[in-house]
């Protein structure tokens, strides 16, 4: 089964968030994230006036979920790590840590490939990877799209192409609409 790390960015929008767990919860991956990762993830809600009691129950529910999913780095591989920004190295030694093969993350420019490379690991933005897992496991991603949607207030099929295409997820939506959201007479966007 493919390890897929996920940093703090892909873990904050709760609608990108219930897609991805919802797609690990169904055995299409196994996640990892590393402590510093939960730590980014409660500052930037904390930053933005959002629940981090909340957050902090998400992520409860997570550890209870994939009780093997929080993995350590070892600081001498992070010191080791050279990125653009080196406030980045922490994620990418979450994922050597994690024998993952992929780093989810919308900031793909803050890893570059042949860095990544080097320690057996490739970025992926979350539209390509989870529209990678409509076409292989469409029933499981059907479902998980739907459960995401729904708790983000979206359950007709062009409320669900628009809330993934605001999500920064426009392929999946579009792909998702394709495959099993139909139409429902309006503008998929």
């Amino acid at each position: 089964m493919t390890r897929v790390f996920l940093d703090a960015c892909v873990l904050y929008p709760p609608l990108v968030r219930g897609v991805i767990l919802g797609a690990a919860e169904a055995g299409l991956f196994q996640p990892f994230w590393s402590p510093r990762v939960l730590d980014e993830w409660r500052l930037a809600m904390a930053r933005n006036g959002g629940d981090v009691a909340r957050v902090e129950a998400v992520i409860e529910r997570m550890g209870e979920s994939f009780p093997d999913a929080c993995v350590a780095p070892d600081p001498e591989v992070e010191a080791g790590i050279g990125l653009p920004d080196p406030a980045d190295a922490h994620v990418l030694a979450g994922a050597v840590a994690a024998r993952a093969e992929i780093l989810l993350t919308f900031n793909l420019r803050d890893f570059p490939a042949r860095r990544l490379a080097a320690h057996g690991v490739a970025a992926r933005h979350p539209d390509g990877f989870l529209w990678e897992l409509l076409s292989h496991a469409p029933e499981a991603m059907d479902a998980a799209i739907r459960r995401a949607c729904a708790a983000a207030g979206a359950e007709a099929p062009g409320d669900i192409r628009r809330a993934l295409k605001r999500a920064k997820l426009p392929r999946l939506g579009k792909a998702w609409e394709a495959a099993k959201g139909g139409s429902d007479g309006r503008d998929g966007g």
